[in-house]
């Protein structure tokens, strides 16, 4: 079921500036420093919806994951492990989902991660800040930003695609808060890309949480910003960079 709201959502897309940076084409031993390109306050303050990532310039594809919005805000973008996801708003009702690096982003974060280190997630993590408090607490000696991934039937979920419609003005985040749609998921075999950050850094993050999440359902049929969560219990497992 499609859901649209209206007022100005808390959660944003980045808590500060992103630095233009150079991408290492290496892949990583296990995980390597998570890379961002673009400018965020140029996108969300000056309206820049354009692409300047371009995703399929990335020449090292093993074992790479990354978050970001598409070019003109027109969707979702996320890669798992070498592969690269849209998600755009079918006619306001449903979600296109399709496998392909010929996108584009005005911004994108990115790291290669060859190996994790899997853990059962406790079933008494049931919400966003939850799970934020978990991982902060479980990884202290852990450099930040890093990426994590979750692996789990999604009790109930509730993602969105930004959307925003050619043309609109962006000049704050919350211009781009309003053409957020809203998708409700349950009982959903899936898979979440996280990026942990502290609070106030480059690197994006949700909110008042140190974490951004997107979500692809093991069908491939669902994806989209993760705004709120809840796993089946017994289900969930916990992926992080080995150390």
């Amino acid at each position: 079921m499609e859901l649209k709201k209206l007022t100005p959502a808390l959660l944003l897309y980045a808590v500060s500036v992103f630095s233009s940076c150079g991408s290492s084409d290496k892949p990583a031993k296990s995980g390597e420093a998570v890379q961002t390109v673009g400018s965020v306050k140029k996108t969300m303050w000056q309206g820049e919806l354009g692409g300047i990532v371009d995703l399929d310039t990335i020449s090292s594809k093993e074992h790479l994951y990354g978050l970001g919005p598409l070019e003109n805000l027109a969707g979702e973008i996320v890669i798992n492990d070498g592969k690269a996801y849209k998600a755009t708003v079918l006619n306001d009702t449903g979600i296109s989902v399709q496998e392909t690096f010929k996108i584009k982003a005005p911004f994108f974060v990115y790291t290669h991660v060859s190996k994790w280190q899997e853990q059962p997630l406790p079933d008494t993590i049931q919400s966003v800040s939850q799970l934020d408090s978990y991982i902060d607490g479980l990884t202290k000696n852990i450099k930040r930003p890093f990426a994590f991934k979750i692996n789990a039937v999604v009790d109930s979920a509730t993602i969105y695609i930004i959307d925003v419609p050619r043309g609109t003005p962006i000049h704050s985040p919350g211009d781009a808060d309003q053409e957020h749609q809203y998708f409700k998921l349950q009982n959903q075999a899936s898979e979440i890309i996280g990026f942990f950050s502290n609070k106030g850094s480059s690197i994006f993050a949700q909110g008042e949480t140190h974490l951004h999440m997107h979500l692809l359902t093991n069908d491939q049929t669902k994806m989209g910003h993760v705004e709120e969560v809840s796993f089946k219990k017994g289900s969930a497992k916990l992926f992080l960079p080995a150390q």
